[in-house]
């Protein structure tokens, strides 16, 4: 397993709010759903996507972009066009001044618009990001990320388009699966873009030596590693393997490992009952008191609080020191 499988695995559609709009020119579309991420294409025509706060992002025909939420966000065919329609929920969506859509703008199952002749068709989906795991994706991203049409070697969007278009028994959880598959293939199209400025431990894990030790930790991070454990399994020295980590990374490779076991300690606390003490043998601690010292440090709360708190505890400022993590969305 690698870093971004673990934090790509608690992302997930929600198919109530998977939707196509037809649009003629002017038109905006108002996300106002708090949903921490978003998937929008244009399938046909152009766009902008405009962050309440941020610059516009263009979108030519067939490009995807990733929007980083909870703030809301407006999709237009020009920055300054107002919304026709606002999108509050799963199951709400109205016109500005908060009355219902009337009838005749549904015209079809996830489909809406004032007719089927439009020039203009956009393509949207919400994202959970139910787990505290991915929640570091988060970090990582910008509010905004655009994969153009050109760069975007994908067939995912051909089949969402196939499929949408017809009406079957099990559409959804396909149609689900399938926005999966888009929001999973743009990240990785936009992490390998020159300009994109990946996380520290994406373009760490292309290296022979650090991708290894970095895989090492994902798939066994309860092992007692030691620096030259790490070193032995990757085939060079301690103080080689320190070094080049260290210099691709952004941290030490403790410093790595402790972030990424205090991360599952996190996710373990708010998904399950077991107990601190068997969470901690469970994420490479041998007690609840050595567990309780460094996710204290680290999250400055206990996994008590934390639990107690439902999870809020891993949402403050504190919850996304500085590290692999974090070193994106700090740009």
């Amino acid at each position: 397993m690698d870093a971004l499988t673990d934090l790509l695995d608690g992302v997930r559609a929600r198919g109530a709010l998977f939707s196509q709009t037809l649009f003629d020119p002017p038109w905006g579309l108002r996300f106002a759903t708090r949903a921490p991420l978003h998937l929008v294409a244009t399938l046909r025509g152009t766009g902008w996507v405009v962050p309440d706060a941020g610059e516009p992002v263009r979108l030519e025909t067939g490009d995807v972009a990733i929007v980083r939420g909870p703030r809301p966000f407006t999709v237009a065919d020009r920055p300054g066009t107002p919304p026709c329609f606002v999108v509050h929920d799963a199951e709400t969506c109205t016109m500005p001044d908060g009355s219902e859509l009337r009838d005749e703008i549904r015209i079809g199952p996830r489909l809406c618009g004032m007719g089927r002749n439009e020039t203009d068709l956009l393509l949207s989906g919400m994202y959970e990001v139910g787990s505290e795991v991915s929640r570091r994706l988060l970090a990582a991203l910008p509010e905004v990320l655009r994969v153009p049409a050109a760069e975007y070697r994908s067939s995912a969007m051909d089949l969402v388009a196939e499929e949408i278009a017809r009406d079957a028994p099990g559409q959804q959880v396909v149609l689900d699966r399938l926005l999966d598959l888009v929001l999973i293939s743009t990240l990785r199209h936009w992490f390998d873009r020159p300009d994109a400025r990946p996380p520290a431990w994406y373009a760490a894990m292309s290296d022979p030596v650090v991708g290894r030790a970095l895989r090492l930790m994902h798939d066994d991070p309860a092992r007692s590693w030691t620096v030259a454990s790490l070193a032995a399994g990757c085939g060079v020295s301690r103080a080689a393997l320190a070094r080049r980590f260290t210099a691709m990374v952004g941290e030490p490779p403790m410093g790595y490992l402790t972030d990424w076991r205090i991360t599952l300690a996190a996710e373990l606390l708010r998904g399950t009952d077991a107990t601190v003490g068997a969470i901690a043998r469970r994420v490479g601690y041998a007690n609840a008191f050595a567990l309780s010292v460094a996710f204290k440090r680290l999250r400055g709360v206990t996994p008590t609080e934390h639990r107690d708190d439902g999870g809020r505890a891993g949402d403050r400022p504190a919850a996304l020191p500085p590290g692999p993590f974090a070193d994106a969305a700090a740009r």
